[in-house]
């Protein structure tokens, strides 16, 4: 069911093609429309189990410890891919080795703006309103947390066999 709040999520993200129209029918045929990074947003392309150690923590879901590390839209793709939706141009800047941002010239797969159920593409983490994006520098401590927790640290003995 979708909401007032859907619909000016979805006119928001619909904006970023030349023909909005567009992406509302790919909404209404499936469950994802194909819109271009650069436009209204970039995407932080997050390995899956980089966010799920990131996410070994007091919280319950993945679901809720993103909402609470990152405070904005994580778009998941349950087989391979986390992308936690941040302002246009963040890839111009964007530093950290343990993602990519995609920016001007890629294409992302945009679920309906009220898909949220564990459908094979959808919101980890739901857009709260148009525009609201996540803040670049959460997204980077994310996945250095991540990294952190997959990685011992260099100097850590291990023990012998």
């Amino acid at each position: 069911m979708t909401t007032t709040n859907d619909d000016a999520i979805g006119r928001w993200l619909a904006a970023s093609l030349d023909a909005p129209a567009d992406a509302w029918a790919a909404w209404r045929e499936g469950s994802h429309a194909m819109l271009p990074a650069g436009v209204r947003f970039d995407a932080v392309r997050l390995p899956v189990e980089l966010v799920h150690a990131a996410a070994d923590s007091v919280h319950a879901t993945v679901a809720e410890h993103l909402t609470a590390a990152l405070d904005g839209p994580v778009i998941c793709d349950p087989a391979r891919w986390y992308y936690a939706l941040v302002p246009a141009r963040t890839s111009e800047t964007w530093t950290s080795g343990l993602a990519r941002c995609l920016g001007f010239g890629t294409w992302l797969g945009v679920p309906r703006p009220d898909l949220t159920e564990h459908a094979l593409l959808h919101w980890s983490t739901p857009m709260n309103a148009p525009g609201a994006l996540c803040a670049p520098t959460a997204v980077a401590a994310l996945a250095e947390r991540g990294h952190e927790h997959l990685i011992p640290p260099a100097d850590q003995e291990f023990p012998r066999p």
